[in-house]
């Protein structure tokens, strides 16, 4: 079974180059032969030694991301990383870059967001969306290499291919020696001699290209679509790293949606909801759905209708849609409207009266708060 390398160092498996050095400088310091001579912390910093070995190096790391153990097919040195002196413990304790070597030339590309923007309908439904996006692509002229003439890289001659410059500088406490990275390799400890007219010797150019975006139905505002290996690629001509879409989802005019489930508000003619009805509303696949207002429907009643909400992004079936009631009582009656509703009031046998907050069971503030509950 491959080793959990990230688990050993502690990090998250998008974790950069500086904080898998800060989390092995720290296990360091605490496992270190120097400050511990336990069999375990021996064993522990072994362990350490190698995940930082591994996944510092982009050609294992990449090995690891897919499941597998480059150290089990005998690559690396155990225990790499420190040799054991007190210079190596000095840089555990205080970060130095001595130990360390030269970077790879050959980075792993960094992620890309894309946002763009979709109707209720669209997320109701499922949608492809054609996007433009601007990345760094493999350069088509040196396919990667950074070289005119597809040449390997040679060894810096400034620092002799460790990819850092010491100097040493004389101060009130005597000769104090700081390490640099180098400028000419930029760390890498190897130059490209003839650098490609394209890229610079970056392996890599800017380029605009347009991809299809597949949003799957019953996504939600704000969730992000992972395109893996669309993002940008690295220096060197490193692998890409991912593209992720996030979607905005625009408001609609009639629904509200509440996870999976819609809502919206429907006026209710007096008489209607004392007789009861049957109305239709058109969803948002084009679906003529048939609500039915119950008889004696009260104002603010929510009326559900199973099965026919926002389909659940992740399983089968569907939210539920409720329609909101909102009892519309009659305005500028006409004479024959107004003797109706006089003869209605006279065999109705209702009074007018303050109703007591505990009537009933449930008071104003309790209907407020339930008003969107099932």
């Amino acid at each position: 079974m491959a080793r959990d390398y990230y688990g050993i160092l502690g990090v998250d498996r998008d974790a950069s180059d500086n904080e898998i050095k800060k989390a092995y400088r720290r296990l360091a310091r605490k496992y270190h032969p120097d400050v511990n001579d336990s069999e375990e912390a021996a064993e522990k910093f072994s362990e350490i030694s190698i995940a930082q070995e591994v996944l510092l190096d982009p050609d294992k790391r990449r090995i690891v991301d897919a499941g597998g153990d480059p150290m089990a097919q005998g690559g690396g040195t155990p225990g790499g990383g420190f040799s054991g002196g007190f210079g190596d413990i000095f840089d555990a304790f205080f970060g130095g870059g001595g130990t360390q070597g030269p970077r790879s030339r050959v980075q792993p590309g960094s992620d890309a967001l894309l946002r763009i923007r979709i109707s209720l309908e669209d997320a109701f439904s499922g949608v492809t969306k054609d996007v433009t996006i601007d990345t760094a692509i493999i350069c088509d002229v040196c396919t990667g290499t950074g070289s005119k003439s597809n040449g390997k890289p040679v060894t810096c001659s400034v620092c002799n291919g460790s990819g850092h410059i010491q100097q040493i500088q004389r101060s009130f406490l005597g000769n104090v020696m700081t390490t640099t990275t180098c400028r000419t390799c930029e760390g890498t400890g190897e130059v490209i001699p003839d650098p490609c007219e394209k890229c610079g010797g970056d392996g890599r150019i800017p380029a605009r290209r347009d991809l299809k975006v597949k949003i799957p139905a019953g996504i939600n505002d704000g969730m992000r679509i992972r395109m893996a290996g669309q993002g940008e690629v690295g220096h060197g001509g490193g692998p890409a790293g991912d593209l992720y879409v996030e979607v905005t989802v625009d408001r609609h005019p009639v629904f509200i949606r509440e996870g999976d489930d819609l809502h919206f508000n429907v006026e209710v003619p007096m008489v209607d909801a004392a007789l009861g009805v049957d109305f239709d509303v058109e969803a948002l696949d084009g679906e003529t759905i048939t609500v039915t207002v119950p008889e004696g429907t009260q104002p603010g009643a929510a009326i559900r209708v199973e099965d026919k909400g926002m389909p659940r992004l992740r399983s089968e079936g569907q939210g539920d849609l409720y329609a909101h009631v909102e009892v519309g009582v009659p305005t500028n009656l006409s004479d024959k409207q107004r003797e109706l509703l006089e003869k209605l009031r006279e065999h109705g046998g209702e009074t007018t009266g303050v109703r007591r907050e505990d009537d009933h069971g449930e008071g104003l503030f309790g209907r407020i708060r339930n008003r969107f509950r099932r």
